[in-house]
């Protein structure tokens, strides 16, 4: 099926069948490849996944769903080169406001993107991890980003490090990657098979030459897996990063969960396609379509049978700060660092993080004690739902429909709530009044939801949610979001089981592209 090629100290790439049961003997975070889905994932908890995994996750907003309410994570740009040109990239693009991988609004060196850690460390006490994740390859700079961990290590140990990389330089710098305690590696895996590759890269740059075509993809993916094998054999947890390309890789992308599964990956993220025009991609300008939010989600639902897929990733910029779905980069410029007076306290932020462990803990049980109740649901099997949430943060519905930038999305049915997703969206707030565009662009991209569950939500944009079939609902306010859409669908089944409503389940939505109008 593939094409001979001949470049030096390549293996020749496995058949996929072969390459499938070629299951690494380490598989990492006690994962089993032996079918159905790993022991850990972004939902689990401390009860099923062992304890040093679960030391690693608790408190990372990207490996642990739950982290993510609770705890903030930053992006620092040291890695400006790259050494792979996919066709969905374009890093030349840049808008305030924008919130896209390999997007940035300064390049920093290694002792600016120190003192900028320690700026935000102490500003958001809740921010635990920091990662490289561009503008381009980490492992294409790998003396800025290593210097870069070794300034951090050494001012706020408690900080844990990240990186994300395409993978093609992974197998030369694992030992280094081990030696500075980075114990989560995010690794963009698009495609097992060269003959779906060649489409995604046009060109790599490996052993001081330039790659094309099909020999560019085998070479890519063959460095991929090294890579992914290298890392779990020592215990590095990896997270699997795939953007999701209607009618080139989507089918594909099952087979590459399998891989990745096989390989001890901790978790996979399948991501949707960003191609609007105006970022200058390969992809924008021909036309490339992404996904709708449906055909997004059933891949995701497919995969997750295998393997425990990441739902809550926001696609952030190379420079993002704060928490998933909020970013606050523009409050820590270099020229504003320049002028604070930077204090690392281990002490209050340790004590901080206490705090917000307690209250994470609080989530935690409101959600099992409505779970108990769902037992009187047994026969509400066959009704499911989604519901779009406006939250800040801390697990609860606490935004007012017209401040929320995204929503994130729930699905509920008899076995419980599981956040499935978010969907980013126009602010319809602006200047005091509801911007009417904005409104009609929000309802695409809930629109098969049956709800909204928000803090607040004026008269107009109520009677229009209404009117699409959406429930706007504000009883839930400032109330924990699993809790409160557990007691909506119970409600819910009680009113078809009276026969006052009829469940019907709902159309698709889109998701946004580009970047938001205000934020």
């Amino acid at each position: 099926m593939h094409a001979e090629t001949n470049h030096p100290n390549i293996q020749p790439l496995l058949p996929l069948d072969a390459l499938l049961q070629k299951a690494a003997e380490h598989k990492g975070c006690g994962t089993s490849s032996e079918g159905g889905k790993a022991s850990c994932g972004s939902s689990g908890g401390p009860d099923n996944m062992t304890p040093e995994v679960w030391e690693k996750v608790k408190n990372h907003p990207c490996y642990s769903e739950e982290a993510h309410h609770h705890y903030a994570r930053m992006h620092v740009a040291v890695a400006p080169a790259c050494n792979i040109q996919c066709n969905y990239c374009n890093r030349k693009y840049d808008c305030a406001n924008e919130s896209r991988p390999g997007v940035v609004s300064e390049k920093l060196t290694p002792e600016q993107a120190a003192k900028k850690v320690l700026a935000v460390a102490s500003t958001i006490p809740q921010m635990t991890v920091l990662g490289i994740a561009g503008p381009g390859d980490p492992l294409a700079n790998p003396d800025k980003t290593f210097k870069t961990f070794e300034l951090i290590a050494k001012t706020a140990p408690d900080i844990k490090l990240c990186l994300s990389t395409n993978g093609l330089a992974l197998p030369d710098h694992v030992d280094t990657i081990q030696s500075f305690n980075v114990d989560h590696v995010t690794i963009t895996i698009n495609m097992v098979d060269p003959e779906v590759g060649q489409h995604i890269y046009p060109w790599i740059y490996y052993q001081k030459k330039r790659w094309t075509g099909i020999d560019a993809a085998r070479i890519l993916t063959e460095r991929q897996m090294q890579g992914l094998e290298m890392l779990t054999a020592r215990g590095i947890l990896c997270k699997v990063n795939s953007v999701m390309i209607p009618g080139i890789n989507d089918r594909h992308l099952v087979e590459v969960n399998r891989a990745v599964k096989s390989r001890g990956a901790f978790l996979h993220n399948i991501m949707p396609l960003i191609s609007a025009p105006e970022h200058g991609t390969v992809f924008g300008l021909n036309g490339q379509r992404g996904p709708t939010a449906q055909e997004l989600k059933a891949l995701q639902d497919a995969c997750e049978g295998e393997m425990n897929m990441m739902r809550h990733c926001r696609q952030c910029r190379a420079d993002a700060v704060g928490l998933l779905g909020e970013d606050r980069s523009a409050e820590f410029t270099t020229e504003k660092i320049d002028q604070m007076e930077v204090v690392y306290d281990a002490t209050t932020r340790r004590e901080y993080q206490q705090v917000v462990e307690q209250e994470r803990q609080a989530t935690v049980a409101a959600k099992k004690a409505e779970q108990e109740q769902l037992s009187q649901l047994a026969d509400a099997e066959g009704i499911s739902m989604l519901i779009a949430v406006a939250t800040k943060g801390h697990g609860k519905v606490n935004e007012h429909f017209g401040h929320a930038t995204e929503f994130q999305i729930y699905e509920v049915n008899a076995k419980g709530a599981k956040f499935v997703g978010h969907r980013r969206v126009d602010l319809y707030c602006q200047g005091g009044y509801g911007e009417e565009d904005s409104l009609v662009t929000v309802i695409r991209a809930i629109n098969d939801c049956h709800a909204v569950f928000v803090a607040k939500i004026g008269g107009c944009p109520k009677d229009d949610l209404k009117k699409a079939g959406i429930d706007p609902v504000d009883k839930y306010a400032h109330q924990y979001i699993e809790q409160s859409a557990i007691a909506y669908f119970m409600d819910y089944v009680g009113k078809v089981r009276a026969g006052e409503i009829t469940h019907q389940s709902r159309g698709d939505a889109d998701i946004r592209q580009g970047a938001y109008i205000a934020a």
